[in-house]
């Protein structure tokens, strides 16, 4: 398995993965399929307030939606 964070690429066994991944490195497979994402992975400010807005929106909808649902079962009936 591998250990990369930006240009830097090493070499490492399951005994060094928790050290590298603390470190802020990804671990990775040999392919380069990520096994884990480094612990200094972080978001944007505008980027986790435009997920939030996201997040906020479907919540809403996914509310009105059940609301329709259980308006129609009830005309079905």
């Amino acid at each position: 398995m591998k250990a990369t964070m930006e240009n830097k690429v090493y070499t490492i066994d399951e005994t060094q993965k928790a050290m590298y991944k603390a470190l802020g490195y990804d671990i990775t497979e040999d392919d380069g399929t990520v096994i884990e994402y480094g612990a200094r992975k972080s978001v944007s400010y505008e980027e986790y307030k435009a997920l939030e807005e996201k997040a906020l929106k479907l919540e809403k909808e996914n509310k009105k939606l059940k609301e329709e649902i259980k308006e129609l079962k009830k005309g079905a009936n």
